[in-house]
Order: structure tokens, then C-alpha cells, then sequence
């Protein structure tokens, strides 16, 4: 019994030793590694600083002798944000740090730079004297090129002298080219080096991921513990609803890799995604400010990081900040009346890029049993014409110019002649206003589309939605409003042809009131409600760091 007893003590030793080991070196590491790449950065930030209140008093100088400079723009959003402060007061708005933007692709045009650039608009005009510097890969575009083309594709104007770009070299390790096999884990882990690159070309004070980055921000975390870190989640790497998918039929439409979970391939694939989604959710854990772009990506957030975040006791709940859509742009050049309402065609209107996800496939099938089993409807709708199908989207690269020639050739196996369906490809921006303003329904048949920014521009344009039943526009976008439905919901090509049918056979009246809720819902998602939301949160971040006076 002695020796038992003193073999447990030298093995209890042994493990205590081991991880104060394991402690002792994990400190040391983030002590090194942190303290080398502010070093390293120190001369780069006070230049930056230097350059900054350089280029500004220039801008002033052109803006005295310049009275077109629209002064109006800066008029500072409401500064009172409900918790923004301590003891309820407003948060500094003199604060001169540095807040960096986590955003490799800022220059691609899509939703997700959308919200970077609103973003950096509402926190410029919350925290003026802050600098926004923003981490990116595109080294063909500079400072001007960038901020003007942020103005023509989504009328954003920002504060040039406190915009700084910094240029990341490593960008190539978080392409899925990059890694053909175990994408997932690579793209995370290549995520790790692109942080690396960026912190070796500046700390910053607040750090921000505004593309899914997670173990990025993790990597911040483990090097600066205290700069706060912030996400702004458009997707989950890995969900829930994914992981179910792989055992579910192909032809049910959920994803990609719907009954890919068979076989001994399936069994491995399956072991892989439930490590990954449980790594996923320890980096997550660690970031202190989280927000989702809707309650869909909000609840598969929760389900993998809440259980870390309850653990390490992070204060901050997560919140739900929609995206902003350029909806006042919308209403204001589309009319919604009576007059207008006599003048749309019998037409379902799908706006997507030519990609796999959008499931452009299901549509056209859909829109063929609708013709099929609704052919007395057709005769009756004659008079504005026959019901049409408009594809419109862009085109990226060879693949997508492919996936429209296929789209083609089904559209001629399922009878669909030019007279029923288009295909527009890289339509302009007045391209598309006309469409929306022409057509009568639009569709959307991503399966757990994570919000849905499209279907809201439909909203707002007056046209009623037949969405999938699934994702944002199931939970926050097509719902009741003002006591009515707002669209329709599907799963099916049955279910799609019957919204189709509902849509078209309504009456006049009846319809012009739905598209009237479907415009009020749509307010919700505006440009100013996404400022008002964004500067809270950003609140929170420059009282974690510290700096609220």
C-alpha cells in the first residue's frame, strides 16, 4: 500500500510538472511572439500616425477652399448607444487608436465588403479620429482605386486620411486551390499565416475579422491577450446542418455534399468535419465580440462557440447585426402603386452568381412543372404576356461560363424556349433596377442561404419572394409583417410551381398589398439600422481596450 501511494504522489508530480511545463512554455511562446511583432511594428505605426494627421490636415485645407465636398455626409451618427459606455456614458469619441480590418478580398465587390465598407463608414463617423486600417491581398489596386470603387459599386463615400490599406503577401494560403485535399483545416490553418503577416506589419489596437477567420482572431488572442478582438460572421465554417447533410438524399437540395456520409470515404469525411467543427469551436470561444449577419448563422454561432465562450466567461452575449442593403436606393427608384402594379410582366426574376450553391438547376425545373401544371393560368396572364424565367448573375471565371452553357442545354431538355427563359450575365446596375422593377416574383433556391441580401433588394423593389425554406430568408426576411405574408416558402419543385402559381393568380389588389409588406419588411435591413447596430458593438470594443475616459 506504501508504494502504491507513492507511486500516485511521483505520478501526480509528473503530471503537475508537466503542464506548469506546458503552462510555462505556452506563456513564453505568446510572450516572444508578441513582443517581437510589436517591436517590429513600433516605427511602422508612428509613421503611419505621422502619415495620417498629415494627409488630413491636407484634406482639410482642399475642403476649406472646396465648399463642394459634401460636409453633410459626416454628420455623426446618434452617439448614445445603450451600453456603449460605462455607467451609461457616451463612449470617446477622441480616441486616435488604430483598429485593424481583417479582410483579404476587400476589393471583390460582394456582400461581404459591403458590410466592411459600411462598417468602416458608420465607425469613422462614431469614432472620427480613429484610424481603420484594413489588412488586404489586393496588391493590383491602391488606396484610390479601392475607395472609388467602393463609391461607384455601393455609393458608399468614405474619409479618405483615416482609410490606410496594408498589403499581405501569404494570401495564397487561405485559397481552396491552395488545398485540394482537407480544405477546411487548410483554409483555417493558412488563415494563421495570413494573421502572422498581418501583425508583422502592424499591431493593432483593436483587431476585427469581417470575413470568417476564426482561428485567425485566435491567433490575435493567443499573441496580444489584451486587444480586443471582434467577428463578423456571415457564415459558419462548419455547421450543424452541414454536418447532417451528409446523410441526407442528393435530391433533397441541402448543399453540396448532401449523401456524401456513405461508405468508408463517408465514415472518414465524417470523423474529420466532427474534429474540425469541435476545433472550430475552441478558437471560436476565444473571440470577445461576435456578430452574425441573421438569426440563422446566430443559432449555428451559439451551438459551437457558446459552450466556450460560457466556459472562458466572455461578457459580451452574441448579437445579431443585419447587413446593410442598399434599400432607400431601391424604393426610391422603383414606385410601388397601383399604375405600377399594371404595368409588371408575369416574370420570376432570380438574381445569383452562376454558382453551384444557388442551385439555378432546381429553378428551372421548377419553373417547367409550373408551366406544365398551370397552363390554363398561362392563357390567362396572356394579356401582360407569358410567364417568363430571368437569370441574371455574374460570371467569374471558366467554370461559371460552363455552368451557364449546362443551364442551357437543361433549360432545352425541359422545353424552356427564348420565349420563357434569359440568361443575362454581368449585368449593369441599371440592368438590374429595370428587371426589378419589370418583374413580378423573385426566386431564391439556395438551400440555407445565410441571410439573403437579394431577397431583401426583391422587398424592396416591390416584388413578392418565393424563397427556399430554409436559412435567413425562412427565419428574418420572408416573414409576417403588419398582419400578412410577405412571399412564400418552398422546398420542392411542387412547392416553388404552386408559389408561382399562388403569385400570379392572385388579384390585383390582393397582390399590390403584399408587395407593400414585403417593402416594409425590407426597411428593416437599411443602411442606417446597420450604423446604428454597428457602432454599439464597436462601443464595446474601444471600451475593452481601455480607452473610454
Amino acid at each position: 500500500m506504501a508504494e502504491m501511494r507513492a507511486f500516485v504522489w511521483i505520478l501526480a508530480n509528473c503530471i503537475i510538472t508537466i503542464g506548469l511545463s506546458a503552462l510555462i512554455s505556452k506563456l513564453l511562446l505568446q510572450t516572444v511572439v508578441g513582443w517581437y511583432l510589436r517591436r517590429r511594428t513600433t516605427s511602422r505605426r508612428i509613421t503611419i500616425l505621422a502619415r495620417v494627421k498629415l494627409e488630413e490636415a491636407q484634406y482639410q485645407l482642399s475642403a476649406s477652399e472646396s465648399p463642394t465636398l459634401d460636409d453633410g455626409e459626416w454628420e455623426k451618427v446618434e452617439k448614445h448607444a445603450a451600453g456603449s459606455a460605462k455607467n451609461g456614458e457616451e463612449a470617446d469619441d477622441e480616441w486616435e487608436g488604430i483598429i485593424g480590418f481583417f479582410h483579404p478580398f476587400c476589393n471583390a465587390g460582394g456582400g461581404g465588403e459591403r458590410v466592411l465598407w459600411a462598417a468602416i463608414k458608420a465607425t469613422q463617423k462614431r469614432l472620427p479620429k480613429a484610424v481603420c486600417c484594413v489588412y488586404t491581398g489586393d496588391h493590383e489596386a491602391g488606396k484610390n482605386e479601392i475607395l472609388e470603387r467602393v463609391q461607384n459599386r455601393f455609393n458608399i463615400k468614405l474619409h479618405p486620411p483615416t482609410v490606410v490599406f496594408l498589403y499581405l503577401s501569404t494570401r495564397q494560403y487561405v485559397l481552396s486551390s491552395t488545398w485540394p485535399r482537407f480544405t477546411l483545416l487548410g483554409q483555417s490553418l493558412g488563415s494563421i499565416i495570413l494573421a502572422f503577416d498581418a501583425f508583422s506589419l502592424l499591431v493593432p489596437d483593436i483587431f476585427i475579422d469581417t470575413m470568417g477567420y476564426a482561428f485567425a482572431l485566435a491567433f490575435s488572442k493567443f499573441c496580444f491577450t489584451k486587444i480586443p478582438t471582434g467577428a463578423y460572421v456571415h457564415y459558419p465554417t462548419i455547421s450543424t446542418d452541414m454536418l447532417g447533410s451528409l446523410d441526407t438524399s442528393p435530391a433533397l437540395g441541402k448543399g453540396l455534399n448532401a449523401g456524401t456520409g456513405k461508405g468508408l470515404r463517408g465514415f472518414l469525411k465524417k470523423r474529420y468535419w466532427h474534429l474540425f467543427a469541435n476545433l472550430y469551436s475552441r478558437v471560436g470561444g476565444s473571440v470577445d465580440l461576435v456578430m452574425t449577419n441573421s438569426s440563422w448563422t446566430a443559432s449555428h454561432i451559439r451551438t459551437l462557440w457558446g459552450p466556450v465562450r460560457k466556459k472562458r466567461r466572455k461578457p459580451h452575449a452574441l448579437s445579431v447585426v443585419f447587413p446593410p442593403c442598399a434599400v432607400d436606393d431601391i424604393i426610391n427608384a422603383i414606385p410601388l402603386s397601383a399604375e405600377s402594379e399594371a404595368k409588371r410582366e408575369p416574370t420570376v426574376l432570380y438574381i445569383a452568381q452562376f454558382r453551384p450553391e444557388k442551385n439555378h438547376a432546381l429553378l428551372l425545373r421548377s419553373f417547367a412543372c409550373f408551366l406544365k401544371s398551370h397552363h390554363k393560368l398561362e392563357e390567362k396572364e396572356q394579356q401582360h404576356g407569358l410567364p417568363k424565367l430571368v437569370l441574371i448573375g455574374s460570371v467569374r471565371d471558366a467554370s461559371d461560363a460552363t455552368r451557364v452553357y449546362e443551364l442551357r442545354l437543361l433549360a432545352h431538355e425541359l422545353h424552356l424556349t427564348p420565349n420563357h427563359i434569359t440568361f443575362i450575365t454581368d449585368a449593369s446596375f441599371p440592368t438590374i433596377l429595370s428587371h426589378l422593377a419589370a418583374a413580378s416574383i423573385g426566386a431564391n433556391c439556395m438551400w440555407n442561404e445565410h441571410f439573403g441580401i437579394g431577397v431583401v433588394e426583391y422587398q424592396a423593389a416591390g416584388l413578392i419572394p418565393v424563397v427556399n425554406d430554409s436559412g435567413g430568408p425562412k427565419m428574418d426576411i420572408v416573414i409576417d409583417w403588419e398582419g400578412g405574408a410577405t412571399g412564400f416558402k418552398a422546398s420542392t419543385e411542387e412547392e416553388y410551381a404552386k408559389g408561382f402559381a399562388e403569385v400570379f393568380g392572385m388579384d390585383g389588389e390582393k397582390r399590390l398589398e403584399m408587395r407593400k409588406r414585403a417593402r416594409g419588411r425590407a426597411r428593416a435591413f437599411g443602411e442606417e439600422e446597420f450604423e446604428k447596430r454597428w457602432i454599439c458593438e464597436v462601443a464595446s470594443l474601444v471600451e475593452m481596450a481601455g480607452v473610454v475616459r
